[in-house]
């Protein structure tokens, strides 16, 4: 089991995490005005790399809090998690 170190609750279980896709995909400007093709691609069409990844995650059984964390998509392994500061 992998511990994941949420920025509220510290280290706990990854089943306890939820995982939100990519990170700093921006919404559309105008969401009205794109075709339907330019729609499906912003829903659908995301980053694949092989290496350390920016994700959204969700502490869904713990603090309900969306934080954003690297990961190694390789390995699996949380390279970086945000540090709260007061």
């Amino acid at each position: 089991m992998q511990l994941i170190a949420c920025p509220w609750c510290g280290p706990r279980e990854e089943t306890e995490f939820s995982f939100g896709g990519q990170a700093g995909v921006a919404y559309p400007e105008h969401p009205a005005s794109l075709t339907d093709e330019q729609w499906a691609h912003f829903v659908f069409f995301r980053d694949n790399p092989k290496g350390p990844a920016a994700e959204r995650w969700v502490h869904a059984a713990g603090c309900r809090r969306w934080f954003t964390a690297v990961r190694d998509t390789r390995t699996h392994r949380f390279l970086t998690t945000p540090e709260l500061t007061s």
